[in-house]
C-alpha cells in the first residue's frame, strides 16, 4: 500500500524501515508473540490429535466456500425467518452506506461496537463520525486504538504496540482523572466508561465470527463479555459479516470452537461465546428488539473458482500466522499499511483490492512457511504469496531496473558459457567491495542486502571447476591403481 510519510508517498518497505526504529514497537511484538505461541502449543498439546483437529477444520471450510451460493441462501431464508432483515454489499463503501441507511432510519445519534475487522475494513467509524454520530469501541483493546486514531496492529490484540504509559495518556485525554499507569486503574476507567455508553446507545454494532446456516444463528467469540452487552442493550443490533463466514451446521460448530481459541489466544475455549439467532422473541428477557445482517462481498466473490486463491477464504481470523512470521515480528502491524496485517493480511490485501494499492504485500514475507504450519485450517499462506509474487510481476508492477536484471539473468543462465562468462565477470567485479571476507555495499543494488546482512561472495572457484577437477584426480588415481607393479617399479619375484 502507498501511503505518506512526510508528505512523501511510500510502501511498505518504507513503512518497515519506520518500524524498525521503534525499538519499543519491536519488543511489545516479540514479547506477545512469543507468549501467544507458548500457550498455543500448550493448549494444542492438551487438546491432542492436533492435526486432525486442523484437517477437519480445514475440510469444513473448504466444503463451505465451495458451496458458497447454496450456504448463504439457507443462511439468508433461516436469518429472515427468524425476524432478522438481510442486506448484501458488492463493496465497502455499499456495506458503510447500508449501515448510514440504517441509522438515519433509526434516528440514531450513538453507536456501541463489538469488535470487528470487517467494521475496520469498510471504514464505518470514520463516516459516523463525520456524520455527528458518536460511535465508541467497547473491546478494550479497540478502545485504546481509536482514541490513538490508529488501526489495530493485531487481528487478536489490536494494541500489542501500546505500553501503559502511553495508554494513560489515551484514557486522561479521554477524561480520565488522576489516573496511574497501574493496569487496574486503567481497566476500571474503561470499565465505567463502557457501562455509560451501553446504557445509551441506540443502536449495537457487531462483527461475525461464524454464521450457521442450518439455523441462522450469528456467533460471537469475545474474552471480556462486550459483545453481549453490545447485542442485548440497544434496540438495534447490526451484524457485519464477510460472506464466507458460514458454518453448515452446529455440529461444525464445535470444531470451529476448538480450533479457534488454542489458536489465537492458546485457550482452550474462549471466555464468551454468544449465539444470537433473530431478533427478541416473546417472553425473552434480552436481545434486541432489531437485527439487521449486512453481507460484504468487496472482492471475496472473485475468488470463488480460483484454484490459486479460493482457500484464502478459509480464514477464521486467529491470528495465528501473526504470531509466528518473522517480518510480523520486526516490524508489526501498521507496517502493512492494511487493515488486515501479517501474513494473512498480505494474502487478503491484495486480492480484496485489485490494482497496485497493496501489490507490495506479499513481498514482506521470508516464505519460510511458519504462517503455513500455525494456520489451524491448513490454508498454503506461503503457496499463495508465491502466486501473488508472480501475478505481480505479469501484471507488470516491477520496476524497470528489476525487470532489466531479470531479463540478464534469463540471458546468461539460458546458455552454459554464457553463465560461466557471467561468472567470471562477478568474481572480478567483487573485488572493489569485497571486505573480511564479505561484500558490503552502501550504493547500488546490493545496498537493500548489505544494510541489513553480509552478502556472500562469488566463490574463487565454481561448482563445475571444483567437479571437473575431482573428476580427473579420480581418474587418474584409477588409472594408477590399474598399472602393473613392474612399470610402478614394485618388486618382482
Amino acid at each position: 500500500m502507498t501511503t505518506e510519510i512526510d508528505g512523501k508517498q511510500t510502501g511498505v518497505l518504507d513503512r518497515s524501515r519506520l518500524a524498525l526504529q521503534d525499538d519499543f514497537l519491536r519488543a511489545a511484538v516479540r514479547f506477545t508473540a512469543d507468549r501467544l505461541r507458548g500457550k498455543k502449543r500448550i493448549a494444542t498439546e492438551s487438546l491432542g490429535n492436533w492435526e486432525t483437529w486442523r484437517e477437519r477444520g480445514m475440510q469444513i471450510r473448504s466444503h463451505t466456500v465451495a458451496n458458497l451460493d447454496y450456504y448463504l441462501a439457507q443462511f439468508t431464508e433461516n436469518v429472515e425467518a427468524a425476524g432478522g432483515h438481510v442486506h448484501f454489499a458488492d463493496d465497502a463503501a455499499e456495506a458503510a452506506q447500508t449501515v448510514m441507511n440504517i441509522l438515519m432510519e433509526k434516528q440514531a445519534r450513538s453507536v456501541v461496537k463489538s469488535k470487528s475487522m470487517v467494521s475496520e475494513e469498510i471504514g464505518i467509524n470514520h463516516l459516523l463520525e463525520e456524520h455527528g454520530i458518536e460511535v465508541v469501541e467497547t473491546d478494550l483493546g479497540e478502545y485504546i486504538v481509536q482514541l490513538a486514531r490508529e488501526t489495530p496492529s493485531h487481528i487478536i490484540i489490536p494494541a500489542i504496540h501500546k505500553n501503559r504509559r502511553q495508554i494513560k495518556d489515551l484514557f486522561t485525554e479521554a477524561g480520565g482523572e488522576n489516573l496511574t499507569t497501574d493496569t487496574k486503574t486503567l481497566t476500571a476507567f474503561a470499565r465505567n466508561t463502557m457501562r455509560n455508553k451501553f446504557l445509551r446507545a441506540d443502536v449495537g454494532i457487531t462483527g461475525c465470527n461464524f454464521g450457521i446456516a442450518e439455523s441462522g444463528s450469528v456467533v460471537l467469540f469475545t474474552n471480556e463479555g462486550n459483545a453481549d452487552m453490545v447485542t442485548n442493550l440497544p434496540k438495534t443490533h447490526i451484524v457485519l459479516m464477510g460472506m464466507e463466514r458460514l458454518l453448515p451446521a452446529f455440529a461444525d460448530l464445535e470444531v470451529m470452537a476448538n480450533l479457534l481459541p488454542r489458536a489465537a489466544t492458546g485457550q482452550s475455549i474462549t471466555t464468551y461465546m454468544s449465539v444470537i439467532t433473530g431478533n427478541r422473541r416473546r417472553g425473552d428477557i434480552d436481545g434486541a428488539q432489531e437485527m439487521h445482517l449486512i453481507v460484504l462481498d468487496n472482492g471475496r466473490s472473485r475468488q470463488i473458482g480460483d484454484a490459486k486463491m479460493q482457500s484464502v477464504l478459509n480464514c477464521i481470523r486467529c491470528g495465528a500466522c501473526l504470531n509466528v512470521c518473522p517480518v510480523y515480528r520486526q516490524i508489526g502491524g501498521h507496517a502493512y499499511g492494511s487493515v488486515y496485517p501479517g501474513p494473512i493480511g498480505a494474502v487478503l490485501s491484495p486480492v480484496l483490492n485489485e490494482g497496485e494499492k497493496y501489490a507490495d504485500l506479499p513481498y514482506a514475507s521470508s516464505l519460510c512457511g511458519a504462517c503455513s504450519e500455525a494456520c489451524p485450517v491448513k490454508i498454503p499462506l506461503h503457496d499463495l504469496l508465491v502466486h501473488l509474487r508472480q501475478r505481480h510481476v505479469e501484471h507488470g508492477h516491477t520496476k524497470t531496473m528489476e525487470r532489466l536484471a531479470f531479463r540478464g539473468f534469463k540471458v546468461a543462465f539460458s546458455r552454459p558459457n554464457r553463465l560461466n562468462l557471467a561468472i567470471k565477470m562477478a568474481r572480478l567485479g567483487q573485488k572493489a567491495l569485497v571486505r573480511n571476507g564479505h561484500i558490503e555495499s552502501t550504493l547500488g543494488p546490493l545496498k537493500g542486502w548489505t544494510a541489513g546482512r553480509d552478502a556472500p561472495t562469488v566463490a574463487k572457484q565454481s561448482f563445475h571447476d571444483r567437479w571437473r577437477t575431482l573428476q580427473s584426480e579420480l581418474q587418474t588415481q584409477h588409472n594408477h591403481a590399474l598399472e602393473p607393479k613392474a612399470e610402478r617399479g614394485g618388486d618382482v619375484e
